[in-house]
């Protein structure tokens, strides 16, 4: 067989599983925009711009002048020359807001979670992931060459249990502290009394955390994962933690020594977004998603909703239905899923005004 032969093979398969997927340009600035390929004028459900920082005024601004001062691309690795002014007042700032002493930015969340699985995994190692984790710890782990075992997800007995049953030198307990299909949240409380108990380093992945939770993560060894595409609304990753951990990833990470720095105005952008989140405005922000996300399902705790219709076939004409109102909620089928849990994905964000999200409430009660 050719490689050609394997490839339409593939996309066959894909094709008659009722998989297939292509990208969809969508022409907006903000919620609201015109979908391809007809462009239909559509309110998106499907952004994880949370507080709607991408068209903020102050983020706008500090990437123009970024842009202008430093130009388009960083040009090289931060250990060569790739490093400027911004990236270390970013980091500052970053570690700052997560309470820690050191921060270090990756170019994208999904190479932050590379960089620290790999770093602290190896050989001698036990690593626990939870079963729901995002797909770049699975693929963290996987990578890390440490024995990997996966805890059921949020039962922090079962995690218990494989702690106390490894006979490794070393522990490392990943999870999301908001997972990414379900919105649902970790027990930081639990989790940092079993990782304290079993002298175990906690990495959590924070990129979904808007609302929370922030724990108080004092007396364990901990890492802070988190991205600046969601909540800070440009783009890259960072990891938040004492000083010597965070030198070591500088040094060995791979997804930071061999790639490019984040370009000047992405840093600008994010930097600018994070002195918003921690301001008043941020609060009121945060208040106003708090609302939208109550709008829909009280008290949830995220801003990530899942309509769960188990039926794929269900699920894409739930999702059409949706599109006919113009509106874009996407659905979420496996392998991002398992099997029989195939749902629409709702993802709320400040921007949204009342009358948008009552009316994505009405058009999901007669689905």
């Amino acid at each position: 067989m050719t490689w050609a032969d394997w490839a339409d093979a593939e996309a066959r398969g894909i094709r008659a599983a009722g998989r297939w997927r292509e990208p969809r340009d969508l022409d907006a600035a903000g919620p609201e925009g015109k979908l391809a390929p007809d462009g239909r004028p559509v309110v998106s459900f499907a952004s994880n711009d949370y507080l709607g920082l991408t068209q903020h005024p102050a983020v706008l601004e500090a990437a123009h002048r970024a842009l202008d001062r430093w130009g388009a691309g960083s040009g090289s690795a931060r250990l060569i020359v790739g490093s400027r002014p911004l990236h270390t007042e970013l980091e500052e700032a970053l570690a700052d807001w997560k309470r820690q002493p050191h921060a270090v930015l990756f170019a994208t969340g999904f190479a932050a979670n590379l960089g620290v699985l790999t770093t602290f995994g190896g050989p001698g190692v036990l690593m626990c992931s939870d079963a729901l984790n995002h797909a770049s710890i699975v693929d963290g782990c996987r990578l890390s060459r440490a024995r990997v075992e996966i805890y059921q997800h949020r039962d922090y007995e079962h995690l218990a249990a494989i702690l106390e049953s490894g006979n490794e030198s070393r522990a490392v307990v990943v999870t999301d502290t908001v997972f990414s299909m379900d919105g649902d949240v970790a027990d930081l409380a639990v989790l940092t009394e079993v990782c304290a108990r079993h002298r175990a380093l906690l990495v959590v992945d924070e990129a979904h955390a808007v609302l929370g939770p922030d724990p108080d993560l004092d007396g364990i060894d901990v890492l802070r994962v988190g991205t600046l595409s969601k909540t800070l609304g440009a783009l890259g990753g960072f990891v938040a933690g004492p000083a010597r951990f965070v030198e070591v990833l500088v040094n060995r990470a791979r997804s930071y020594i061999f790639t490019t720095a984040s370009t000047p105005s992405d840093t600008a952008a994010a930097l600018a977004a994070v002195r918003v989140v921690r301001s008043d405005e941020g609060v009121r922000l945060r208040s106003q998603l708090r609302a939208n996300v109550d709008r829909v399902r009280p008290g949830h705790p995220s801003p990530i909703i899942p309509i769960v219709l188990g039926d794929e076939a269900r699920t894409l004409e739930g999702a059409a239905a949706l599109l006919d109102q113009g509106m874009l909620v996407p659905a979420i089928r496996p392998p991002s899923v398992p099997a029989g849990s195939s749902r629409l994905r709702v993802t709320l964000s400040a921007a949204h005004s009342a009358a948008q999200v009552d009316a994505l409430v009405a058009a999901l009660a007669v689905l």
